[in-house]
C-alpha cells in the first residue's frame, strides 16, 4: 500500500494563482456592498464597476420566503465574488446572480415553471380577441 503523496507548492504555481486571481478580480464582477432595500423587497449590489443591479428577493433561493430581518445581515466576501448570509446558511456566487442563476437547477425549473402560469389583464384580453375570431386554427396534417 502506497503512502499518500505529499504535493508541493512551487513558487511558479504560487505566480501563476497570483496571476489568475489578478485576472479575475479585473475581469469579472465583483461586489462592494451588498444589502435589502425592504421598501422595494430587493436585494441590491453594488459592483466595484459603478454598476447597482436590485434582484426581487421572491426570486433568490433560500431568501424567498426568509424573514426580512435575516434576509438584511447580508455579507459580501472578502473577494466581492460572493454573498453570504450566516443566519440562513444561504450563499450566491455574484457573477451566477448577473447571468439570472438564482438557486439550484430545481428551484430555477420552478421560477420558469411559475412564470409561464402568470396571468394579467394583456393575456386575458388577447386571449378574448383570439376567441372572437374563431380561436387557434386547426392544425392540418400534410399527407
Amino acid at each position: 500500500m502506497n503512502a499518500p503523496s505529499k504535493a508541493t507548492l512551487t513558487d511558479e504555481a504560487i505566480v501563476a494563482v497570483r496571476e489568475r486571481t489578478r485576472r479575475a478580480d479585473a475581469t469579472e464582477p465583483r461586489a462592494v456592498k451588498g444589502r435589502y432595500d425592504r421598501k422595494s423587497d430587493r436585494l441590491v449590489l453594488d459592483l466595484r464597476n459603478g454598476v447597482t443591479v436590485a434582484i426581487p428577493r421572491a426570486l433568490l433561493q433560500g431568501l424567498a420566503g426568509a424573514d426580512p430581518a435575516l434576509v438584511s445581515q447580508v455579507e459580501v466576501t472578502r473577494s466581492g465574488e460572493g454573498l453570504h448570509w450566516e443566519a440562513l446558511d444561504v450563499d450566491f456566487s455574484v457573477p451566477s446572480l448577473l447571468v439570472g442563476i438564482f438557486g439550484t437547477r430545481s428551484w430555477m425549473s420552478k421560477l420558469g415553471q411559475e412564470g409561464g402560469l402568470v396571468s394579467s389583464a394583456a393575456k386575458a384580453a388577447a386571449a378574448k380577441r383570439n376567441g372572437l375570431k374563431g380561436g387557434r386554427p386547426r392544425k392540418v396534417l400534410k399527407k
